[in-house]
């Protein structure tokens, strides 16, 4: 098990109430011993001009999932995750349902962590896959 505990779904989805991951409608929906699943609709919120689910919501979806997988595997008290970098291949579109992203660990060390994120439309396939950096800053 890679978290210090098994998180609350409620905790979580209430640290994205007033900020980005709240305002595109990101909500956590399991939570395993080393995974962590979120969904995000694809609306107009999350569409570009085109009417395709915007590259950069899908980075944002990563990015969020990523950051709160990181941070479940520390003391909080005492450490912070901050993403170094994070990249994307966006390998299908998606125009409608929704998106569906779990964060799996591929490094955890004491100072980074590398998180891979796949993301996937309702029906399954394989819409993105992402790879996020993470430093963990003492406090």
């Amino acid at each position: 098990m890679v978290f210090k505990k098994k998180p609350d779904l409620d905790f979580i989805n209430s640290l994205g109430e007033d900020n980005m991951s709240g305002f595109l409608e990101i909500k956590f929906t399991d939570v395993g011993d080393d995974f962590v699943v979120a969904e995000m609709p694809v609306n107009n919120k999350t569409k570009q001009p085109m009417g395709l689910l915007h590259g950069g919501a899908n980075v944002v979806l990563a990015e969020t999932l990523g950051s709160i997988a990181a941070m479940l595997t520390l003391d909080t008290e005492k450490q912070t995750p901050v993403g170094l970098e994070i990249n994307a291949n966006h390998l299908r579109s998606v125009t409608e349902g929704k998106v569906i992203g779990k964060a799996s660990p591929i490094h955890i060390g004491r100072k980074t962590q590398v998180w891979e994120i796949r993301i996937t439309d309702d029906k399954g396939k394989l819409s993105c896959i992402s790879r996020l950096t993470v430093a963990i800053l003492q406090k």
